[in-house]
């Protein structure tokens, strides 16, 4: 399998590339301009890949549907979302490899540190149909960063899933592939007395299946035992505020353990 890297300016001009066999990286030694973009290219499509896109963000392990991957450099605003470590300085560490061990083992198959807006042709994948203010501190990716920080809000490490005070909020998570999920983690935002929680969510599964999950106010995982479930998505709607004063009630993190179906 022959995987390339590459960094690409907004012109499309190629700043730094390198291409192997398996695995591959490339040292970036500039600081990002606006509208930079990384760009992940292999002569195989719906694999397993462990891919660093920044190294202060750490490795994904994801499952690719494309040859080509895009990621966008984040903005300022974008960076809000993200350690103020990411996509800084003049020397950056990218890499690349076909997953090894990883495809066999127990783990969260829901995080996913470099999760994008739109069809990226990369997995796991989030997506709502409301964010609010089109913050990226509330954007629906920032809840499979691997970030269960959940005692404040706003900027990283406490960024959620906000919903804009919308009774109507969807959350989907998007597997690319069938999975076993045993069991889900779900971290509701817990900045109290600022924010709200839910008292009952309901989750549909791509199989047409649904549960009711009735939550309580607490900064600990809620968790619900599936037992091998086979799923390739999940939707996270239906969700009732619990009758307290505040009007923000925020998703943290959702964690689905399992394995590959």
């Amino acid at each position: 399998m022959l995987l390339t890297l590459k960094v690409v300016d907004k012109d499309g001009n190629i700043r730094a590339v390198t291409e192997g066999e398996g695995d591959i990286s490339l040292v970036y030694r500039e600081e990002y301009q606006e509208g930079d973009q990384i760009i992940l290219t292999s002569s195989e499509k719906n694999i397993f890949l462990k891919v660093q896109v920044d190294d202060a963000l750490g490795s994904a392990y994801v499952y690719i549907t494309k040859n080509e991957i895009v990621y966008q450099v984040p903005d300022t605003e974008g960076r809000r979302s993200l350690s103020p470590k990411t996509f800084t300085g003049n020397i950056h560490l990218l890499s690349a490899r076909a997953a090894k061990d990883e495809i066999t083992n127990y783990r969260n198959l829901a995080v996913n540190v470099m999760d994008q807006h739109g069809d990226t042709g990369c997995y796991p994948h989030a997506s709502a149909n409301v964010e609010t203010r089109g913050e990226a501190v509330f954007a629906a990716k920032n809840a499979i960063d691997g970030v269960i920080e959940n005692h404040s809000h706003g900027e990283w490490p406490y960024s959620s899933w906000g919903i804009n005070m919308r009774d109507d909020a969807e959350f989907k998570l998007e597997f690319g592939r069938s999975i076993l999920a045993e069991e889900i983690h779900l971290y509701t935002r817990a900045d109290f007395p600022h924010d709200n929680w839910w008292q009952r969510v309901t989750l549909t599964f791509s199989d047409g299946s649904s549960r009711d999950w009735e939550l309580e106010k607490s900064d600990k995982a809620h968790i619900l035992v599936l037992g091998g479930k086979k799923i390739e998505w999940l939707l996270l709607h239906k969700l009732i505020k619990a009758e307290d004063p505040s009007p923000f009630p925020a998703l943290t993190q959702i964690e689905v353990y399992g394995r590959e179906a």
